[in-house]
């Protein structure tokens, strides 16, 4: 999750779709993970900003949280979307993953990390900085 704020704050923004993993900002549902399905949990636009409802009997205890109160835990392929054009690799190396990407004005770059998920979110964490950077 530490990744996922970090990507939060750096700027990424989440548009709730079918299949999206998230978690909640409170304590007492810290390392809960929730999964959008049309079914169960849907993303619904209001004027006033996302609202993710919860359906059915399965989280008696929700009715809907407000999208700012949920942290969005993108999966590899979510993250390899979002690097675009700029990604050119991922190898497996000695100790875990590394993603290669072409940051803009500033050539190739890799990431390590222990699993991909972390690579590409590194990786994706330096693009998004990068581009807020240069606004």
């Amino acid at each position: 999750m530490d990744r996922a704020l970090l990507l939060h704050a750096a700027g990424l923004r989440w548009r709730p779709r079918s299949g999206d993993r998230f978690t909640l900002r409170q304590p007492d549902l810290s390392g809960e993970v929730y999964t959008i399905s049309d079914m169960m949990i849907e993303a619904h636009e209001f004027s006033t900003g996302t609202v993710l409802g919860f359906n059915g009997t399965t989280e008696w205890a929700l009715d809907s949280v407000a999208q700012e109160d949920a942290v969005w835990l993108p999966g590899e392929d979510q993250l390899r979307e979002l690097l675009g054009g700029t990604f050119r690799s991922l190898t497996r190396v000695e100790d875990g993953f590394e993603v290669e990407v072409e940051l803009p004005g500033r050539g190739p770059r890799g990431f390590r990390a222990d699993d991909a998920g972390d690579a590409y979110a590194d990786a994706l964490l330096a693009l998004v900085t990068a581009a807020v950077d240069r606004v």
